[in-house]
């Protein structure tokens, strides 16, 4: 299992829209983040710079951030969630990998 922590940036004003969203996760799309080999996922807001930072263990080689492994309900999410994130040019949120530098369990 791999562990992969990500940071991403919500747009100002957008922060309850983002939590409303995600507490209405689509269940496909809930269904494909695990079927790909995603465990154990958490996003966290920092309020002071509205960065959004998230984490998950991963079984596979992909992510659920990786574009080149989105089906198209990812896609559509990515769509649907592009109005209140920084996002790439194909709508994919611009995602920013954050470096272990120590792990305890």
């Amino acid at each position: 299992m791999k562990r992969f922590a990500f940071k991403m940036y919500l747009k100002p004003g957008c922060e309850a829209e983002y939590e409303k969203r995600h507490a209405a996760l689509w269940p496909e799309l809930r269904r494909r983040i695990a079927d790909s080999g995603v465990r154990n996922y958490s996003i966290y807001w920092d309020r002071d710079t509205n960065i959004l930072f998230g984490y998950q263990e991963v079984t596979g080689d992909a992510n659920s951030q990786d574009a080149e492994a989105a089906d198209e309900i990812t896609h559509r999410w990515w769509d649907y969630m592009a109005d209140i994130m920084e996002v790439n040019p194909d709508n994919s949120p611009v995602t920013v990998p954050i470096k272990e530098v120590m792990h305890l369990d």
